[in-house]
């Protein structure tokens, strides 16, 4: 799955940024198999939670990307980091922090052949893992609000993305024109 989601923090969330203190944002997704006669069935699920921090001796932007969930325990400090980036602005952090690319939420073979499919992901901030001294009243902001949830259906057989065009390849000029050329026929000298 690849999605790009714009990320823009306002007022308090952005000066909470600047001031150092990490911001933690969620990738869930689950594939399902819809069932007519009951709930659908959960068949995969994928989640990544990202930190987003700013390092003020480098004046640099570092995400952190864990594929394992935050616990709730008020403190993302505990997670396993797979992969850190530097960003030089703000701007750049977030496009990061908003987009994912070709995440494979699951196997073919744990998808049924004859069942439709449909994929529920969403992006939050999540809050349980800000500082407790920021946990308290945020749940009424609106500006700390930020979320996003969609349902889209898995196509029946997987495209193949199609290869890049091939670029021509430089050459010397007089390569270019000697293979271009066709080769001259054998003169006879003139008398």
């Amino acid at each position: 799955m690849s999605a790009r989601f714009d990320v823009e923090p306002h007022g308090t969330v952005q000066d909470a940024l600047f001031k150092g203190v990490p911001l933690y944002f969620v990738w869930q997704a689950d594939v399902l198999r819809e069932r007519w006669y009951w709930t659908n069935k959960r068949v995969a699920g994928a989640t990544r939670t990202l930190r987003l921090a700013y390092q003020p001796l480098t004046r640099r932007w570092r995400v952190s990307i864990s594929t394992e969930q935050g616990g709730g325990t008020g403190s993302g400090a505990g997670l396993p980091y797979a992969l850190h980036q530097n960003h030089d602005t703000l701007e750049e952090a977030l496009a990061a922090v908003g987009r994912v690319s070709r995440w494979r939420l699951a196997d073919a073979a744990q998808l049924e052949p004859e069942a439709s499919h449909v994929v529920e992901f969403g992006f939050r901030l999540d809050l349980s893992l800000l500082p407790r001294p920021f946990q308290i009243g945020l749940g009424n902001q609106a500006e700390w609000s930020m979320a996003l949830e969609r349902e889209l259906a898995v196509p029946e057989a997987a495209t193949p993305e199609a290869p890049a065009p091939a670029e021509p390849r430089a050459t010397h000029p007089a390569a270019e024109a000697k293979a271009v050329e066709p080769p001259a026929a054998a003169e006879t000298p003139a008398r």
